[in-house]
């Protein structure tokens, strides 16, 4: 026999009609969350930055491809790195296919890491993706943003007691966890205007959650993500 409540049709539509009424309330305060996103001010990007496209070297500005606005997940990939990261590789399977809904919004969307641009472009052939990705190696752009970290900022973290999520994540790119954490996630947001280019939005940590849409689905599951049980269960779609 089951441990979980068990009820008649008419007790679940009473708690799903409770329920109901909050989901509808988080709905509404996360569109009020987006207005006030949108209403962050802009920073112009004074900085001159190049990125190595499957096209040659561009500038941010190039990277809108003609449109006014410019989505950069910031995948983990360094230069020591054989594969990228597994959880970022999830992240660009959700991502890709909506490529072309954005476009016809209006929005580039585009991957950016610091390793070569064959390294990436060979991983991109073996994942099927068809999004645009930029190599950033020999700039600044992810430093400038937090996501990437040197060695001396990493060294009280790695003189401890390194997580096994860490070490396996390391392993699973082919590098070692200094190597690996060297590297961080994100999410930024450019507008393009009258010439110059403004940075309007950042986010990492759980802030990267919209990117991952199979944890939104899981969590309409009866048993949800359910990492406690196993917390190191994301693979790369070709390893499962």
């Amino acid at each position: 026999m089951t441990e979980h409540t068990v009820g008649t049709q008419e007790e679940w539509q009473a708690k799903r009609d409770k329920l109901l009424a909050e989901e509808k309330e988080l709905t509404r305060r996360n569109d009020e969350l987006t207005k006030k996103r949108q209403n962050l001010p802009w920073v112009p990007v004074e900085k001159d930055y190049s990125f190595e496209t499957d096209e040659g070297t561009k500038s941010l500005a190039e990277l809108f491809d003609g449109r006014s606005q410019l989505l950069i997940y910031h995948f983990m990939f360094g230069p020591v790195y054989e594969a990228g990261c597994t959880v970022c590789s999830s992240i660009a399977d959700n991502i890709d296919p909506n490529v072309a809904h954005l476009k016809a919004r209006d929005v580039t969307m585009m991957l950016v890491s610091r390793a070569p641009l064959e390294k990436l472009q060979a991983y991109k052939k073996r994942m099927g993706w068809n999004i645009d990705w930029a190599s950033t190696a020999g700039s600044d752009f992810n430093r400038d943003l937090g996501f990437t970290h040197t060695e001396e900022e990493l060294k009280p973290f790695l003189e401890g007691e390194i997580p096994p999520v860490v070490e396996q994540n390391a392993e699973a790119c082919g590098t070692n966890p200094a190597g690996y954490v060297a590297e961080s996630p994100g999410l930024s947001a450019y507008r393009l205007s009258d010439g110059v280019v403004y940075r309007t939005y950042v986010a990492t940590a759980r802030g990267l959650e919209p990117t991952m849409g199979y944890y939104f689905l899981l969590d309409r599951t009866p048993v949800g993500r359910d990492e406690d049980s196993q917390p190191f269960w994301l693979r790369r779609h070709d390893e499962y």
